[in-house]
C-alpha cells in the first residue's frame, strides 16, 4: 500500500484551513501553514506533493509564495485560491508556473477533485521523466552518444560485459571514442570510479613505457634514483586501459602477457613478484590479426587480450547520430567557451552529414567548435563552420550518391560537371530522401534524424514539389 500524497494547505484565515483540512485528511496527508515563512518550512522540510495557497497572506503575498515553490528541487504542483479572483489574475498565476486557479467561497468537492486531477497529473510527469530517462540510458552510456543500429549492439555488450573481469580489446579508428568505450567498462564495473589508471602506449619510448607501467627500483638504470610505482600497482582493485596497445615493443609484450595471465608483475630491475588485481582494457586503431600474421604482435597476446572485443564503428557509417553529437558538442562547448547556446541553422547540418569526417567523432567536435566560436548570429550557419568541409577534394568530402545510382558513376558524373557538387540544395535534397528512406517514410521520424521539426520538413518537402497530393474522395449519393 502507497503512502497517502501530502497536501500543504496555505491562509491566513483560520476557518479557511480547517475546513480544508478537515474534507481532504480522509484521503491525504495534510499540512497547514498561515503564511509564506511557515509554508516554506514545510516545503523545505517535507516532501509536498500539492499545495494550496491563497494569492493573500495577510502580509504577504501568495504569488511570490508560488514562485518560491516551484524553485525548489522537488517543487509541488500548486493550486491559487483567492476571493479577489479575475481572468487577469488566473492568467498571471497560470503563467508563472501554477496548476490552476479557484475562487473563494469555495466549493469542497470541486477543491477535492482539483487536488486528485493535479496528482495524476504529477505522476504522469514523473512517469514520463523516468521513461525520458530510459531512453537517455539506452542510448547514452556514460557520454557514449548516439542511436544508430551499428552502435546499439556495442551498448548492449559494454553493459553486459561491465560487471565481469573479462579482458576487453576495442578496436576503432582514431577518434571514434574508443577511451570512453573504456571509461563506459570501468565505471559500470562496480570498481572504484577513481581506480582507472590510463597509459597511452604509442607516446611512450619502450623502456620508459616499460617502467610506466610495471615500476623500477632504485638504481635500475641510469636516472633512476629512487623507487617508481608502476601503472599496474596504481590500478591494483581497478582498471588499467592501454592505449594504442598495437605500439608495445616485443619485450614489453612478453611482461604484459604474464600480468595478464597470472596477475603478478616485477619491477624494472626488481625480482619480488607483486600481485595485482587488475581488470585490463586494451585499445588499438591497428589491425592486430594482421600485425600477428607478420610476426609484430604476440599471437598469445592478441588471444588473451581479444577476451571481447568491441569495434567502434567510424562516424561515415552512423551519420544519422551526427545531429545527436552536434547538438550535444553545440551545449558544451558553449559553455567551455563562455558562449550562449546556439542552434545549427537549416543549412549547416546538409553539410555536417555530407562530409565523410576521416577524423570522425573527434574531428566532428572541433567543426563545432570552430562554428560556436566564429558564429556572430542566433545560429550556427554553414559559413561558420570550417571552409574545408564544403570545398570538393578535401579529405573527408564527397558527393552525395542519388539514390540507385553507382558510386563510381556517380563521381565520373560529378568531375564532369563541377557547379553541381556545389549546388547545396540538391545536398539537402539527397539528404532528406536518406532521411526518409531510413525512418520508413516516417516524417516525424525523418525530422527528428534531420534534427529540425516536422513543420520545417513539410515546407521543405513542399519547396522540392515532393508533398503528396490527397485525392478527393468520391461523394456518395
Amino acid at each position: 500500500m502507497t503512502d497517502p500524497a501530502t497536501i500543504l494547505i496555505v491562509d491566513d484565515e483560520r476557518h479557511t484551513r480547517d475546513g480544508l483540512r478537515l474534507s481532504l485528511e480522509d484521503d491525504f496527508d495534510c499540512y497547514v501553514a498561515s503564511n509564506a515563512a511557515e509554508a516554506m518550512e514545510h516545503l523545505k522540510n517535507d516532501q509536498i506533493d500539492v499545495m494550496l495557497t491563497d494569492l493573500r497572506l495577510g502580509e504577504d503575498n501568495g504569488m511570490k509564495l508560488l514562485e518560491e515553490a516551484l524553485h525548489l528541487p522537488h517543487p509541488p504542483v500548486c493550486i491559487m485560491m483567492t476571493a479577489y479572483g479575475s481572468v487577469d489574475t488566473a492568467v498571471e498565476a497560470m503563467r508563472r508556473g501554477a496548476y490552476h486557479f479557484v475562487t473563494k467561497p469555495l466549493n469542497l468537492d470541486e477543491v477535492e477533485l482539483l487536488v486528485k486531477r493535479a496528482l495524476r497529473s504529477r505522476s504522469l510527469e514523473k512517469e514520463n521523466k523516468a521513461l525520458k530517462q530510459q531512453v537517455e540510458q539506452k542510448y547514452s552510456i556514460e557520454g557514449i552518444l548516439g542511436k544508430a543500429d551499428t552502435l546499439k549492439p556495442i551498448l548492449e555488450t559494454i553493459q553486459q560485459v561491465a560487471p565481469t573481469r573479462a579482458t576487453v580489446l576495442i578496436e576503432g579508428e582514431s577518434g571514434t571514442g574508443k577511451e570512453l568505450v573504456a571509461r563506459a567498462v570501468h565505471n559500470l564495473s562496480g570498481r572504484p570510479k577513481a581506480k582507472l589508471v590510463t597509459v597511452h602506449c604509442a607516446a611512450l619510448s619502450p623502456q620508459i613505457l616499460e617502467s610506466e607501467l610495471f615500476g623500477h627500483e632504485k638504481g635500475s638504470f641510469t636516472g633512476a634514483q629512487e623507487r617508481r610505482i608502476g601503472r599496474f600497482e596504481l590500478a591494483d582493485g581497478g582498471t588499467l586501459f592501454l592505449d594504442e596497445i598495437g605500439e608495445i615493443d616485443a619485450s614489453t609484450q612478453v611482461k604484459l602477457l604474464r600480468a595478464l595471465g597470472e596477475q603478478v608483475i616485477e619491477r624494472v630491475g626488481g625480482s619480488k613478484p607483486i600481485k595485482v588485481d587488475v581488470r585490463v582494457v586494451a585499445a588499438t586503431n591497428k589491425d592486430l590479426a594482421k600485425m600477428v600474421e607478420e610476426g609484430k604482435f604476440r599471437e598469445d597476446l592478441y588471444w588473451r587480450l581479444r577476451v571481447v572485443t568491441l569495434h567502434m564503428p567510424p562516424l561515415r557509417t552512423r551519420k544519422g547520430d551526427i545531429p545527436v553529437l552536434a547538438d550535444h558538442f553545440l551545449k558544451d562547448l558553449a559553455t567551455a567557451n563562455g558562449k550562449t547556446y546556439k542552434p545549427l541553422g537549416e543549412d549547416a547540418l546538409p553539410v555536417l552529414m555530407t562530409y565523410d569526417w576521416p577524423g570522425n567523432v573527434r574531428e566532428l567536435r572541433a567543426a563545432i567548435e570552430h562554428g560556436v566560436v566564429m558564429s556572430n548570429s542566433s545560429r550556427i550557419m554553414a559559413k561558420h563552420l570550417p571552409a574545408y568541409l564544403s570545398q570538393p577534394g578535401g579529405l573527408g568530402w564527397r558527393v552525395p550518391v542519388p539514390a540507385g545510382k553507382p558510386a563510381a558513376e556517380s563521381a565520373s558524373a560529378s568531375a564532369a560537371a563541377p557547379k553541381a557538387e556545389l549546388d547545396i540544395h540538391e545536398m539537402e535534397k539527397n539528404l532528406i530522401l536518406e532521411a526518409l528512406e531510413r525512418a520508413g517514410n516516417n516524417r516525424s521520424e525523418a525530422a527528428d534524424l534531420l534534427n529540425m521539426s516536422r513543420r520545417t520538413l513539410q515546407r521543405k518537402l513542399k519547396e522540392m514539389g515532393m508533398v503528396r497530393k490527397h485525392r478527393k474522395r468520391p461523394v456518395k449519393e
